[in-house]
């Protein structure tokens, strides 16, 4: 999981240069060529994908295991976050790519929208049907179609803490939303700052309003929402950023003040709460936080940094909402048969447990064994997912118009960030957030 959204505009351009791509082979090494039936033999299938590092090698990982079942050759795709662009120059360069990985739902509904994707093939939509929860189907289907399958997912839903800040004040997590503020008071009252909160880019406080927004106003609520049938300004909103804001607005629960809050970037806000001279005791954003922890920080997830969900908030239940990449095969490549082939491979089982074993991935497939997983902090992450069910939801933002809901420095992103700055004007941050989505949704 990258550790920010993409902010590919939902605008595809076809005439755009392609520029930015590393290529590399993922020929079969995992295993014994013969092991499979080698249907694919003299194929080659080319994925494209924003995983560049560990991810891109993980992801690798799996295609090697594909080449020795089927005996296709697989070529990876690097695409960084212009991902859009660079399959529309592709596409319009009549060199497209036979099978990409796309990160938001706007984006795969666009692509079909410009019809340049193939629906899945009866294989691979039996097997979502079978293992996969249908929210994530629906997710991949555009006007009764389903083109994509979602392969890698990302739980947003977790608020990570610093173990021995919170020893220190005498607290335990906290199991709804009042007593997270208090937790963060009693916190503050013994020294260290409550609240870590990364307001500088706009996304992370995206995820904050969603999460606290579920779980008040519920499922039904968010959906309407984020396809903005109900105004910004609906008494729903009103009350999330009320909410919102008794967090925000507290002085002794955001570390260095809400001026302070928004120069903090995402890296900076977990390294200060898990760096050498922690300035915090939590912070909020998704399970790719580990990465951070683990990598940069060389902290030990579940010892030093420990995790739990997002509170209920009111009467809610606890709140699931995350990302994923799902898998489409496009209509212009030069191996639909194998590319094919490729997704419904991604559907099974035995390819997400692949990738699962190494650490940095969650499966929206249940048939996942959860003792795959390489920790307890992981498998955590895992079964809260598929718990879920139909209940989990896709980043909002994610799924709005790029012009409002994935542009720094305009739309949520910047209303968000007024807020953050004024946590008293709910009324006039609904009023900038009803205005800037009107004008996206209707562009």
């Amino acid at each position: 999981m990258r550790l920010q959204r993409t902010t590919t505009t939902l605008a595809v351009a076809l005439v755009l240069a392609a520029t930015g791509t590393a290529c590399g082979s993922g020929t079969g090494s995992g295993s014994s060529a013969s092991a499979g039936s080698q249907e694919l033999k003299g194929q080659t299938v080319s994925v494209a994908a924003v995983w560049t590092g560990s991810e891109q090698d993980n992801f690798k990982k799996v295609l090697d295991a594909f080449t020795a079942e089927t005996g296709a050759t697989t070529t990876f795709i690097s695409t960084g976050d212009n991902l859009s662009t660079l399959v529309g120059s592709k596409i319009a360069g009549g060199d497209a790519m036979d099978v990409v990985m796309v990160p938001q739902p706007g984006v795969l509904a666009q692509f079909a929208k410009q019809g340049w994707l193939e629906p899945l093939a009866p294989a691979t939509t039996a097997a979502a049907k079978q293992n996969f929860a249908s929210v994530w189907s629906d997710l991949g289907t555009v006007d009764g179609t389903q083109y994509g399958l979602y392969f890698k997912a990302a739980n947003k839903s977790t608020v990570w803490y610093n173990a021995a800040a919170l020893q220190t004040a005498g607290v335990q997590p906290p199991a709804n939303w009042d007593e997270l503020l208090k937790v963060g008071r009693a916190v503050s009252d013994s020294g260290t700052s409550a609240f870590s909160i990364a307001g500088q880019a706009g996304w992370p406080l995206t995820d904050w309003f969603e999460n606290v927004y579920l779980s008040q106003a519920g499922p039904e609520m968010y959906d309407k929402l984020t396809k903005h049938q109900i105004p910004w300004t609906d008494p729903s909103v009103i009350k999330a950023l009320t909410t919102l804001g008794r967090l925000f607005g507290d002085p002794a629960l955001v570390a260095g003040g809400t001026k302070g809050a928004l120069q903090t970037d995402f890296p900076t806000s977990v390294q200060q709460v898990f760096g050498p001279q922690p300035k915090a005791a939590l912070t909020y954003e998704g399970d790719f936080v580990g990465g951070v922890i683990s990598g940069d920080l060389k902290k030990t997830v579940g010892q030093d940094a420990k995790v739990f969900p997002f509170p209920a908030v009111d009467t809610g239940k606890a709140p699931v909402m995350g990302g994923g990449d799902a898998a489409v095969v496009l209509k212009d490549g030069k191996n639909k048969t194998a590319a094919q082939k490729l997704v419904e491979y991604l559907a099974s089982p035995q390819a997400a447990e692949i990738w699962a074993k190494s650490g940095g991935f969650l499966s929206p497939n249940r048939a996942v064994a959860l003792s795959l997983y390489p920790d307890d902090t992981t498998r955590q992450f895992a079964k809260s997912l598929i718990d879920a069910g139909d209940t989990f939801r896709f980043d909002m933002s994610d799924q709005a118009p790029a012009a409002f809901g994935g542009t720094a420095g305009s739309g949520e992103w910047k209303d968000l960030q007024d807020f953050l700055a004024n946590p008293a004007d709910v009324q006039g941050a609904a009023n900038k957030l009803e205005a800037d989505a009107t004008k996206a949704y209707k562009g």
